[in-house]
């Protein structure tokens, strides 16, 4: 079982919804209820660890759309979830005291940022006018989270990925704020070459649609 703090998740969580535009957590039964309402999620709850409140909801839900997420190990969470429950592909809470160092992109692609609030989003444009890569962050509660970077296939491999995580991490504003982000397993990798450390692994599960 791996230890993180309570208050670091909350404010991961917090950050994560300003970067989104969803609701912000709140207390529930141990952990934090967003009350997302989107297409694809009605609620999520994030536990920083295995309690009592979180078997309370997995038992208590049965419709689709809700997902419950626990810092631990996809064994512990389906320890504590009814069958009906499905584990999700394997996600890791990351952290670093590293800065990135901006380098020029390819030719003939570019780099727009755009700020609002605390939000920041970094898109590289192609040659061509299509998105190569792009993602955002936010800030809160003393963290900076980088959330839904991406690069899209035909434009990997040029370190365009780097570049986007570069131009946010050079629109913090205190760079007091502990850097924090959710990598799925092939990212885990490639973040761990820029300096990331897992925190913690973060397992997810949701009712599936019949």
């Amino acid at each position: 079982m791996t230890y993180i703090d309570p208050n670091l998740v909350f404010a991961w969580q917090a950050a994560h919804s300003i970067a989104r535009g969803s609701p912000a957590p709140v207390h529930d039964r141990g952990g934090f209820r967003v009350d997302t309402h989107s297409e694809k999620e009605t609620k999520r709850w994030v536990f920083p660890e295995l309690c009592e409140g979180l078997r309370e909801i997995a038992n208590e839900v049965v419709a689709p759309r809700h997902y419950l997420k626990l810092c631990g190990s996809d064994e512990e969470l389906r320890s504590a979830l009814p069958a009906r429950w499905q584990i999700q592909p394997a996600n890791y809470f990351m952290t670093t005291a590293a800065t990135l160092d901006t380098k020029p992109l390819p030719d003939g692609y570019r780099m727009e940022l755009h700020r609002a609030g605390p939000v920041a989003r970094a898109c590289v444009i192609a040659p061509d006018g299509a998105v190569a890569a792009n993602g955002s962050a936010a800030e809160a509660a003393d963290v900076f989270i980088y959330d839904r970077i991406e690069t899209a296939q035909e434009h990997r491999r040029k370190g365009l990925g780097i570049a986007v995580m570069a131009a946010l991490g050079a629109a913090r504003k205190s760079l007091a704020s502990t850097q924090l982000l959710v990598a799925t397993e092939d990212g885990r990798g490639l973040y761990a070459n820029l300096g990331w450390a897992v925190l913690a692994p973060f397992a997810a599960a949701t009712i599936p649609d019949n």
